[in-house]
């Protein structure tokens, strides 16, 4: 069974000048992303939960120290590959656990279809079901955005560029490659992640310094939420 582990992870805004600046340094010592297509990027598509009251935006808006949320993810809007997804933020270190799911557990999900969930093998989509049941967890708001990805094995880092970030407002549609969205980052401004396990390199360091830009607490669903 894989480890599971706690992991760094830091949020910064940048801008198109910053991107491109940090997209030419990277290109000479980290390896894309394999999904990634013929234009280095890929899509991402989220589907996610929160209470009534919403229990995973507000920990986030105050910047509670243990938080999680949940969320059904796929890539290029194709449903062979759809996973559910929990992450985890403990004093300041992430964790994210998944399970697969088919296409039509996904609807069923979605449509409030949730009894098969307590049979299941996966103690994900079991914690899924009592969260569902005991804090009427439900699905929320779709995510969607373009994402460059770039790995630099010492230090297990990722680098993630995410642009063109859009909110599905109120609708549940994850599986409609059609739904109508609407982007939500003013200013055009591009969201760049680093992912790291015990220490970030100098050498990483040095290359994604952009302008004295700092580390910030972006939430892509936080964003989304203004919307829906």
């Amino acid at each position: 069974m894989k480890t599971l582990k706690f992991r760094h992870e830091k949020k910064h805004y940048i801008n198109i000048s910053d991107y491109y600046s940090i997209k030419n340094r990277l290109k000479y010592i980290a390896s894309t992303d394999k999904f990634a297509g013929n234009d280095g990027t890929y899509k991402i598509r989220s589907l996610y939960f929160d209470t009534p009251g919403n229990k995973a935006l507000v920990e986030k808006l105050e910047s509670f120290n243990n938080r999680e949320k949940f969320r059904i993810r796929l890539y290029n809007n194709d449903p062979s590959y759809i996973k559910l997804e929990k992450k985890s933020k403990t004093n300041g270190l992430c964790l994210k656990r998944s399970a697969p799911l088919t296409r039509e557990q996904c609807e069923q999900l979605i449509s409030g279809d949730i009894a098969w969930l307590v049979d299941s093998k996966h103690e994900l989509l079991v914690e899924l079901y009592a969260k569902m049941k005991h804090q009427l967890l439900k699905p929320k708001t779709v995510v969607d955005y373009k994402r460059e990805a770039y790995i630099y094995e010492p230090g297990n880092i990722r680098i993630t560029i995410d642009s063109d970030i859009r909110s599905g407002l109120f609708s549940k549609d994850l599986l409609n490659p059609t739904l109508p969205t609407i982007g939500i980052i003013y200013g055009g401004y591009i969201v760049l992640e680093v992912k790291f396990d015990e220490f970030l390199p100098q050498i990483i360091q040095d290359i994604i310094q952009t302008n004295q830009r700092r580390s910030t607490a972006i939430s892509k669903y936080a964003a989304c939420r203004m919307y829906g």
